[in-house]
């Protein structure tokens, strides 16, 4: 609990968007793996009418989460280089873009 004048740590805000960044990049690691094997492809397939777009998005809700709670619960009392989670943040997010781009996981296509 903090006093009057004391502001709160920011630890628990770094970690959520921390996090997030991880879950983006996450995803965009699932789409690139997910057309290098069409065997991890079909493993993802949880939802036969999305395919294996649903398997992706829920390794990523799950990473996000996992690292939520994980740095959230190292970070809740403490003040952390805000400045730097963003920056890697960004850069999860500028990766997990690009591994979500077509020209780029089409690099990694099964062929067969």
């Amino acid at each position: 609990m903090t006093t009057m004048g004391q502001p709160k740590p920011n630890g628990p805000a770094a970690a959520a968007i921390l996090a997030a960044g991880i879950g983006v990049f996450v995803l965009g690691l699932m789409t690139t793996l997910a057309e290098a094997s069409a065997a991890l492809g079909n493993a993802l397939t949880l939802v036969s009418s999305a395919g294996p777009l649903s398997g992706k998005v829920a390794v990523a809700v799950l990473a996000d989460l996992v690292a939520w709670i994980v740095a959230g619960l190292a970070w809740r009392e403490r003040d952390v280089a805000f400045n730097r989670a963003f920056g890697i943040t960004l850069l999860l997010i500028a990766g997990g873009f690009l591994l979500t781009f077509p020209p780029f996981f089409d690099l990694f296509a099964a062929k067969g």
